[in-house]
């Protein structure tokens, strides 16, 4: 069964209630895109219900920038800060191609794109310091990201 989006949003809404808080993300953004990103991996996908992905995808797309406009967070273990960063733009690149099927790719190319940009998600908070863990942590911004990067491609460890 489908719901239409008033009821499904409702519906979600009430679930999501209890569901973002448990995974205790350490920064809103995560817990922002995540509370767009469940109930489509969770309902809309495996009731191949595409109309609805491609009606929260500008939703999804623009929480998703957010979160790459912020970079690596601080409290990433040195060890993880480039996989982090080579991820980030994976997701970016992984957000582009979705926006570009949920315009006017079929309902194929969108299952695909969709399914990349949620795969990356999942390494990218599993990489994530947790609140319950550090507390809030503060950000490496983006441009930070570059600087990083620059660096240890010309030797230096992070």
């Amino acid at each position: 069964m489908t719901l239409p989006s008033a009821a499904w949003s409702t519906n979600t809404a009430n679930a999501q209630k209890g569901h973002g808080s448990k995974h205790g993300f350490s920064v809103k953004q995560y817990e922002d895109f995540h509370d767009v990103l469940h109930p489509l991996q969770h309902d809309a996908l495996p009731n191949k219900n595409f109309k609805e992905i491609r009606a929260r995808s500008a939703l999804l797309i623009r929480r998703g920038r957010d979160i790459v406009r912020l970079g690596v967070p601080r409290g990433t273990s040195k060890k993880n800060r480039v996989e982090f960063a080579n991820e980030l733009r994976k997701f970016s690149k992984a957000l582009a191609r979705f926006n570009a099927d949920a315009r006017g790719g079929t309902d194929t190319q969108l299952e695909a794109s969709y399914s990349a940009v949620h795969d990356s998600f999942e390494m990218l908070a599993a990489m994530l310091p947790r609140a319950w863990e550090n507390g809030f942590q503060t950000l490496i911004k983006a441009p930070d990201v570059k600087k990083l990067l620059k660096s240890i491609r010309a030797g230096n460890k992070p």
